[in-house]
């Protein structure tokens, strides 16, 4: 029999961690924009030297919320407090299921007094509309779902365009795009600028650590705004990112995107995932990594191992409140930045001439994940698992293989440990992976955000709790 929703196929399949190890979705795509405009490593150092055109237009939902009960789903819903949460300003968006495990998270805007856009990965998203329609919310939901992974030719429209300007040389190619000088707003806070001529809405925005913009405004003018950028943008170095670049940029900046949404156990989340599809991203989302368990909630994260635990606030009721409040903060793991050490990484490229064995498994550049959530053992000197390793990659601008990471609260920066990089037993079944062996790679525990830059300049509390 057919499974018709993500609980059906969970009962059928028996074995929910199997189930989505051996995923056959593939590589996780970013949709549209093109891998490359010049190469991945100038574009990596535009965002540090000169200044750098995000497209993110493409890869992340939209979900529309408006009503006179938009706030209160909000709030209902999200460890953060909406006390404080001002019209034309924006915040990081965190759910938990009942039991504390986070679900995802995105960016929240409050475009009007009764209307908020949440933009982000498909979990969240998700779960809001889920909330909405159960809930007894007097609110209206538009989704706007990413662009297809594989067009195939076809024609891609979204409601909006969106854009980031970044860079040391952003607020430069900003005034000169806007004519004239503007205003530098607090973070996250929300405006206007022109461009060529209309006017669209910004969010004051730190992606690459120096103060930039994200811009967005209607579909149709994406072009000619696109175009309007990167011509006055030329004069300052100004570079259009793509994907590949993109993707990377986190790895300086400390932001985890892509935890596992804890759905998949618990009798409360039963009716949820009667709701969810069997093609949703929940159901088709691969995991990857050296990691294995056969408990699917080993995978799941709390907001403190994530670097969210200054948004918890208790001046609200909400969903997963209960289970935060018995949770000591103190004995949970902290995000950090691993470094990889580079004579063991070069062990893994070369493994890729080895005629001799299989090799180790695939490490891309810059952007090493090969699942859409990845769990890496991090091992101490005496094999001890002391945390997870969840995105790899590499940076251009640290000439430096990088991970972030949860771990011990008792480990400190400057310790060394080993990342074990690789599935066991020859690789998982996922169309991802092929046949390997397991390498383990010595790194050192670093501060989260990597970059100093980041460090120094984002604002405190977002996206991470500086470790140092």
């Amino acid at each position: 029999m057919t499974a018709k929703n993500l609980q059906e196929l969970l009962d059928q399949t028996g074995n929910t961690v199997e189930m989505l190890r051996n995923s056959q979705i593939g590589a996780y795509i970013y949709p549209v924009v093109p891998p490359e405009f010049s190469n991945w490593r100038r574009e990596q150092r535009a965002w540090r030297e000169t200044a750098i055109l995000f497209d993110q237009s493409h890869h992340m939902v939209n979900l529309f919320i408006s009503g006179p009960d938009a706030l209160k789903l909000i709030s209902d819903t999200g460890i953060n407090s909406v006390a404080n949460f001002a019209v034309n300003t924006a915040k990081q968006f965190v759910p938990v299921t009942p039991a504390g495990h986070v679900i995802g998270d995105g960016i929240l805007f409050r475009e009007e007094e009764n209307e908020l856009v949440f933009v982000g990965r498909a979990p969240v998203a998700n779960w809001l509309q889920y909330q909405a329609e159960t809930g007894g919310y007097d609110v209206k939901n538009v989704m706007d779902d990413r662009s297809p992974s594989r067009p195939y030719g076809n024609a891609v429209e979204r409601k909006y365009w969106r854009l980031q300007i970044q860079g040391p040389n952003a607020w430069k190619v900003i005034e000169k795009v806007h004519g004239g000088p503007l205003e530098k707003l607090k973070f996250f806070h929300m405006s206007y600028m022109n461009v060529g001529g209309e006017q669209v809405r910004t969010l004051r925005h730190g992606m690459a650590g120096a103060p930039g913009l994200e811009l967005w405004g209607p579909y149709e003018s994406y072009e000619m705004v696109r175009a309007t950028i990167l011509a006055a943008g030329r004069e300052f170095g100004l570079l259009p990112a793509g994907a590949r670049a993109y993707s990377s940029n986190t790895l300086e900046s400390g932001w985890i995107p892509s935890p596992l949404p804890a759905i998949y156990t618990g009798d409360e989340m039963k009716a949820y995932r009667e709701w969810l599809g069997t093609d949703s991203y929940e159901a088709t989302n691969a995991v990857a990594g050296s990691f294995v368990s056969e408990n699917i909630e080993d995978y799941y994260l709390n907001p403190w191992e994530l670097g969210y635990g200054s948004f918890v606030k208790f001046d609200h009721d909400f969903i997963g409140r209960e289970a935060l409040e018995k949770i000591d903060p103190a004995l949970q793991r902290k995000k950090v930045t691993l470094a990889w050490n580079a004579e063991d990484v070069t062990k893994i490229w070369a493994s890729m001439l080895d005629t001799e064995s299989d090799g180790y498994q695939f490490f891309d550049l810059p952007n090493a994940n090969y699942g859409s959530s990845s769990f890496d053992s991090v091992i101490d000197a005496e094999g001890k698992i002391v945390g997870l390793s969840v995105f790899t990659g590499y940076s251009g601008n640290e000439r430096t293989a990088l991970s972030l990471a949860t771990v011990d609260q008792s480990i400190e920066i400057g310790t060394e440990l080993r990342v074990v990089w690789g599935e066991p037993d020859g690789g998982s079944g996922k169309a991802s992976t092929e046949p390997h062996q397991q390498i383990e790679i010595r790194v050192i525990v670093s501060p989260a955000p990597y970059s100093v830059t980041a460090r120094k300049e984002y604002q405190s509390g977002w996206r991470t709790e500086v470790t140092v």
